[in-house]
């Protein structure tokens, strides 16, 4: 796999347990399809570890920059691969790997994406990468996260949303808030009812911890996915 080596350029916070990690490319080729992933480790570092890209092909193209979803460790830093992870602090990027990609020719017009938590990366970059295909698809997308305040990218996915682009539907598992006004509990039937409009022409795309994934997949092909149109991308938290 070709290995770059790129600077931090930008360490935003997307959530409160969540920061978007920007590197400058420097004009370095990476081609990657939506949805993969990459290795990541400190500059010199032989321990890489991997991690979802979050911007689309083309945004990574039009800004020069590859984009990064990282959870926050229990002390505060982004952990060991991202060395110092000040601006200018050089990382040793290796990829793309993984499979949980978009079909390089979707015959069904109806996707539906569902993220739990940080699984929102690649979804992202796919999500980005359909909308700009113009209007094949009727991308909706099911979002988990314990509060109000840890859905990353939210701002942006709500105008996609108010621009008739997105059905976004949202939920919080931990939140008591009288704030949030928007639906509460873990994913489950009803959260799926009222997005798959037409379930057997549904292209599913899940992403997120183990039980998430495995509870929402249980639930989509209960009604009516096919199991050869869900794509899955868990890990175990």
């Amino acid at each position: 796999m070709p290995l770059v080596t790129v600077p931090i350029v930008d360490i935003l916070s997307a959530t409160p347990r969540s920061r978007l990690v920007r590197f400058d490319l420097r004009g370095q080729p990476l081609s990657f399809a939506p949805g993969q992933a990459v290795m990541v480790g400190a500059h010199a570092q032989t321990e890489r570890r991997p991690y979802s890209i979050a911007s689309s092909p083309e945004q990574t193209l039009e800004t020069g920059c590859l984009e990064l979803l990282v959870s926050v460790e229990n002390d505060g830093s982004l952990g060991a691969n991202f060395g110092s992870a000040a601006r200018d602090t050089l990382v040793d990027v290796e990829g793309p790997i993984g499979g949980f990609t978009l079909p390089t020719h979707a015959r069904d017009s109806w996707l539906l994406f569902v993220a739990g938590g940080a699984g929102i990366a690649p979804l992202r970059a796919m999500l980005d990468h359909v909308l700009r295909a113009g209007p094949a698809y009727r991308p909706s997308l099911l979002y988990s996260a314990r509060r109000a305040d840890e859905f990353a990218f939210i701002d942006e996915l709500r105008a996609h949303s108010d621009a008739g682009l997105l059905e976004l539907h949202q939920t919080v598992t931990r939140d008591d808030s009288p704030s949030w006004t928007g639906r509460r509990g873990r994913v489950g039937q009803a959260h799926f009812e009222a997005l798959l409009h037409e379930p057997a022409a549904t292209l599913c795309f899940v992403c997120g911890p183990d039980a998430f994934v495995k509870e929402s997949v249980a639930t989509i092909t209960a009604l009516g996915v096919p199991e050869v149109q869900i794509r899955t991308d868990s890990w175990g938290r």
